[in-house]
């Protein structure tokens, strides 16, 4: 199926529309959907390293460098050399921040209700334990391997990775 109601479209224009609305919202406290990605993943696992926290929040290090730099100038985290490796940092919430994240909490849940707006509490439950599951899948899939231009595209396969990802667990539960 060839059109823009297939699953991939629909997906991606879900969350293009979503994401829009919410950085709408977090305009309105000065926020970009990093920071407020950031500030959510370090009220949730306080004392990340950096490094870890630009894995969470699926920024790259240096731009995640400069989100920190300016939430920790607005008095919101510090961060905190590591004695055993100089180079790593752990990154902590400061009081200040613990009302903002709790305001990110709220627009989060306003965005959520607009999306589902008319849609049966019990639909919506299903939709998302569905992209849970979908989720999941496509987490637990091995990559496939790289393409060359004699290689055939392989059919179909799935194979699974074997060991679990925590990664993928703390993604799943702290989305805003």
């Amino acid at each position: 199926m060839n059109s823009p109601r297939s699953f991939g479209f629909l997906l991606r224009d879900v969350s293009r529309l979503y994401v829009r609305r919410f950085e709408q919202r977090a305009a309105a406290l000065d926020l970009t959907l990093s920071q407020c990605r950031a500030l959510v993943y370090l009220a949730l696992h306080e004392g990340l390293t950096q490094a870890r926290l630009a894995e969470l929040t699926d920024v790259e290090p240096m731009t995640l460098v400069r989100i920190l730099d300016r939430m920790e100038s607005d008095g919101w985290l510090e961060r905190r050399l590591d004695r055993a490796d100089r180079r790593a940092r752990y990154v902590y919430l400061k009081a200040k921040a613990k009302p903002l994240v709790e305001e990110i909490w709220r627009l989060a849940e306003l965005t959520r209700e607009e999306a589902f707006l008319d849609i049966p509490k019990k639909q919506a439950s299903a939709l998302i334990g569905l992209l849970d599951r979908i989720r999941e899948n496509l987490a637990t899939l091995e990559p496939l391997p790289a393409a060359t231009s004699s290689t055939p595209a392989p059919k179909a396969q799935v194979r699974r990775r074997t060991s679990s990802t925590r990664l993928r667990r703390e993604r799943s539960n702290t989305q805003p």
